[in-house]
């Protein structure tokens, strides 16, 4: 999908429509693009942060598993408020999953689960399987957790496994899937809502300097989106985005106060979807600054 198409003229996709078919009509107007073209897609055809954000999430999850079925899913790892292995309760045994998934993105409308399960034998140190799940397997139930003050349109659910069959992914759950998983998803949520806000931009008649650096941050994006998740260099380039992004701060305020009130309370509401992971882009940055020999000033 060339950049005219993507900075177009586009109309956002109607309200009103479910999840699964909302993600559907992105889809199929996407056709053939890549992860980081259907992020970008999807926040400008979104009507709401968090229908960007649901774009950006789905692109990830398609960058992480280019194989993934052409529906909704869900990488599901957080147990108790953590995702470290050591802290996981859940396990696989043979292709039986059993123990819980406590955050699941759009879980009540994912098509597939992607569950993250211990399998290492007694005495041995946490080793993690990613294994696929689909969605009415008996066995697999979700509990609908209460909407989140940010982004409530994108429901999150609690996932029960009780013995529920799965296919197992080949290699190692952490290094191949979840820790790469983390740099995917920023890379394409901050493509996604830098899209959105584009668009808003467009419909608002924002200044051309701020509408044109928001244009430089997608490109940006798409070159990161080149390279490899678990590279520094990668970890480092992701840091000049987000730190480009944050610059546009004062400049996206002054536009949105300038512009319609709905516009303006969305964004209010959900912009705090960028900073959930701060720290966490931090420590990779410094790890990633430090296997580079680069020392940069606070």
């Amino acid at each position: 999908m060339p950049w005219k198409c993507l900075l177009g003229p586009l109309d956002r996709l109607p309200a009103g429509l479910s999840l699964e078919d909302w993600y559907a009509e992105l889809l199929s107007a996407a056709g053939t693009a890549s992860s980081l073209q259907l992020a970008v897609h999807g926040g400008r055809v979104a009507a709401t942060p968090g229908l960007a954000f649901l774009a950006g999430y789905q692109a990830a999850l398609r960058a992480l598993w280019p194989a993934a079925p052409m529906s909704l899913g869900a990488l599901c790892v957080t147990e108790n408020k953590s995702v470290r292995p050591a802290d996981m309760q859940t396990r696989i045994d043979g292709l039986l999953l059993h123990g819980r998934k406590d955050f699941v993105t759009a879980g009540d409308s994912a098509a597939w689960w992607l569950v993250a399960a211990r399998d290492e034998a007694a005495g041995q140190p946490p080793h993690l399987t990613l294994a696929v799940l689909l969605a009415g397997t008996p066995n697999a139930r979700l509990e609908t957790l209460p909407a989140l003050p940010l982004m409530p349109d994108i429901p999150h659910a609690r996932l029960l496994l009780e013995g529920a069959h799965c296919e197992r992914l080949p290699g190692d759950g952490w290094d191949a899937y979840c820790k790469p998983f983390r740099t995917l998803e920023d890379l394409h949520v901050l493509a996604a809502l830098g899209a959105w806000l584009y668009g808003v931009g467009l419909d608002s008649g924002w200044p051309r300097s701020l509408s044109l650096r928001l244009t430089g941050l997608l490109a940006g994006c798409a070159e990161a989106s080149r390279q490899p998740a678990y590279s520094p260099a990668t970890h480092l380039l992701l840091a000049g985005l987000f730190a480009q992004f944050e610059a546009l701060s004062a400049d996206l305020d002054a536009a949105f106060a300038q512009g319609p009130a709905e516009w303006a309370a969305l964004w209010k509401r959900d912009r705090g979807v960028l900073g959930i992971a701060g720290s966490a882009r931090a420590k990779r940055l410094e790890r990633a600054l430090g296997e580079m020999g680069i020392c940069l000033g606070k």
